[in-house]
């Protein structure tokens, strides 16, 4: 435990470091006190932003946790902003800091890659090997890369062995012609039967088309096509055609966005409380030929803005992109990566950007549900988050309560109040009341007394009260609760409602005075959190009303004689089957039965 002069002598050094910062910008790096580097940022302004953590008392947790571990400083004085990015980026991906955001790469999305080799293999993976090739992709559409792989195969019959093979082994002849050869799924030439400037001429033309240049590839082909028509090797020029007619009918199909975009990258983000999701779209010659969604996990409050921008140049980096224009759902600033940054209101790009926004949206909902089946609980303690968030709740409503009443035209009036706990049914907290105050059916009179009795007594046993209450109905049911909750009992207890339709369907979540309805999809997983609360607390109440009908149903003149008990009226009613039979049964067949001095009573009651 450090002492109070050693937490001086600490801050004296750390301000001493932070005063003589340059107003530059650079990157930033703090070391906690085993010289680990726990946290690396960039900067416009190294001074400015490096004093905002020491100037003021942090609002966000994580970050006072940050300031208090910090026990030195280092920096980098760089020519801009965007060289800072560059940086901070490399640092984060070397030194892993335990408080920067974290990519995860969560589904390993598979890739094309060209092989660094004398005669280059193309094939598909999931590994990223630096010197291995050259990759292209990812494709979060498999049949897109599939197709890409079979028109490639189709257009040039390349090698698919395995087999080691040099400029040396081929002029030796240490290779032999193999089954691929045979079926013309390739042209053998590691035996030399077709040259090698000919399978380079392939490989370069396979490499236009995963580039997404098939426009360039189709109109040399048209060249070719015309030479050779007008010098009559009409064989060649069928060859050629059928070539340009695999290019035609692929472009057809793949995702074609716009003849006049090409080299543009695109980018949207889904922000939530821990994770951060990014969408990377490619495009070229009006086609997307390369699309990918990652994450970041959060470790302190990073803005949106930033995380957006950490996600644009990991991309950079890894796909080596120089496109000079991004599309980007809301503006950056000091972007220097890119000489233009649009973002778009309507048209061909606005498209291209609601489609990035799409596939982070689906991204995003397969990670939750992916999620959700781990971790069971993650997903409620995320619904009631939703909850709080839409409600705009003080704390999150761990504890939820619903009350519901059941009678028939007045009669075996009941009511119930179902308790959830982190969105899950707590059946022991359940609670069953008979109507006691109120005559005749009154639906309101009776929640008024239910809600009274219910935290009144919660009060008196200081137990812990719900920290938000539903009522099985809507204003007029959530007025009478707030009379008794705020005007009579003085809680501050959140109140909400649901309502139905017409078609006595439950259509929408009321809340606050006056009331409001709160916009939430029907069919959201919120939504069937709380309809579930409602049927509960309505499957309680009715059970527990027809349970209370069939005692009365089911009363004989047996329960109101002195002396007769529940269990001598059932060894009777089992020994003669109905109350007639009793009456008509002498004295000394009800003694045989129960005894002769209980068969007196019973033949004395029973007229």
């Amino acid at each position: 435990m450090s002492t109070q002069k050693e937490k001086e002598d600490l801050r004296t050094y750390l301000m001493g470091i932070v005063h003589n910062l340059p107003e530059s910008p650079g990157c930033y790096q703090y070391l906690d006190d085993s010289g680990t580097i726990i946290y690396v940022g960039k900067a416009k302004n190294l001074k400015r932003r490096v004093s905002s953590y020491f100037n003021k008392t942090q609002d966000n947790l994580k970050t006072r946790i940050l300031v208090s571990k910090i026990r030195d400083i280092k920096y980098v004085v760089l020519n801009s902003e965007t060289d800072a990015l560059l940086l901070e980026n490399n640092l984060i991906k070397k030194h892993n800091p335990r408080y920067n955001i974290l990519l995860k790469d969560g589904k390993t999305y598979p890739s094309i890659v060209v092989t660094n080799e004398y005669l280059p293999k193309i094939h598909m993976t999931r590994k990223i090997v630096k010197g291995y090739g050259t990759y292209f992709g990812p494709y979060s559409h498999i049949p897109t890369l599939y197709g890409l792989l079979e028109l490639i195969n189709n257009l040039y019959p390349l090698r698919r062995c395995n087999d080691r093979i040099s400029k040396e082994s081929v002029e030796a002849g240490k290779h032999k012609e193999c089954l691929e050869y045979h079926i013309k799924n390739c042209k053998a030439p590691c035996i030399a039967k077709q040259s090698h400037e000919d399978y380079i001429q392939n490989i370069e033309e396979a490499k236009q088309i995963l580039k997404g240049n098939t426009s360039e590839l189709q109109r040399k082909l048209l060249e070719q096509i015309k030479a050779h028509a007008e010098r009559m090797e009409f064989e060649e020029a069928e060859i050629l055609k059928k070539k340009y007619l695999m290019l035609d009918n692929y472009q057809s199909k793949s995702e074609v966005v716009s003849r006049t975009i090409n080299n543009i990258d695109v980018f949207n983000i889904e922000d939530s409380d821990k994770v951060a999701y990014i969408n990377y779209m490619h495009v070229a010659n009006g086609c997307i030929v390369r699309a990918y969604t990652f994450e970041y996990a959060k470790r302190i409050e990073e803005s949106i803005e930033d995380l957006l921008v950490a996600g644009i140049v990991e991309m950079r980096n890894r796909y080596g992109n120089e496109s000079k224009e991004v599309i980007l759902p809301f503006p950056v600033e000091q972007l220097d990566l890119y000489s233009n940054v649009i973002v778009p209101q309507k048209g061909d790009k606005k498209k291209l950007l609601d489609l990035s926004k799409l596939n982070v949206m689906q991204y995003k909902k397969d990670r939750i549900k992916q999620s959700d089946k781990l971790n069971p609980e993650q997903k409620s303690v995320r619904l009631l988050k939703e909850l709080q968030d839409a409600l705009k709740l003080p704390t999150l409503p761990l504890q939820i309560e619903c009350f519901d009443n059941s009678n028939i035209s007045g009669t075996d009036a009941v009511a119930a109040c179902v308790v959830f706990i982190k969105g899950k049914p707590s059946k022991n907290d359940y609670r069953k009341y008979n109507i006691k105050t109120v005559v005749g059916p009154d639906d309101y009179a009776s929640m008024k007394e239910v809600v009274r009795r219910r935290y009144t007594r919660l009060l008196e046993e200081e137990k812990q009260l719900p920290n938000l209450i539903i009522a099985d109905g809507g204003k007029g049911q959530m007025e009478v609760i707030r009379e008794v909750i705020v005007d009579e009992l003085h809680l501050d207890i959140p109140i909400a409602g649901l309502a139905k339709n017409d078609k006595h369907r439950t259509n929408e979540l009321l809340y606050g005075f006056p009331q409001q309805t709160i916009g939430l999809k029907t069919d959201s997983a919120l939504f069937h959190l709380l309809t579930h609360i409602q049927d509960e607390v309505h499957r309680f109440a009715i059970t527990f009303h027809r349970d209370k009908r069939s005692k009365h149903q089911i009363a004989s003149e047996l329960d109101s004689i002195p002396g007769i008990g529940p269990k001598t009226k059932e060894i009777l009613l089992k020994a003669f089957k109905s109350i007639k039979r009793i009456k008509e049964a002498t004295l000394e067949d009800i003694s045989a039965v129960i005894g002769e001095k209980k068969a007196e009573i019973i033949k004395n009651n029973l007229i």
